[in-house]
């Protein structure tokens, strides 16, 4: 599997490990169909919805390893 790093885009998260969509939900990032998100580093997504960026990547490294 890919490794997912803070400069992963979200849409390419969702493409590799579609069953994380949950997790970026679960952080405020309702719109995940929206291009604008899709887009989205996961650093940048991390920022906007004030989350900590290397827990994040732990927890999203979990659905990235299945």
């Amino acid at each position: 599997m890919a490794q997912i790093t803070k400069d992963t885009i979200i849409g390419d998260v969702l493409d590799i490990a579609p069953d994380s969509a949950p997790l970026f939900m679960s952080i405020g990032m309702h719109c995940l169909g929206c291009p604008a998100s899709r887009n989205e580093t996961i650093e940048e997504a991390c920022a906007v919805h004030g989350v900590d960026l290397e827990g994040f990547l732990e927890k999203l490294s979990a659905y990235s390893n299945k």
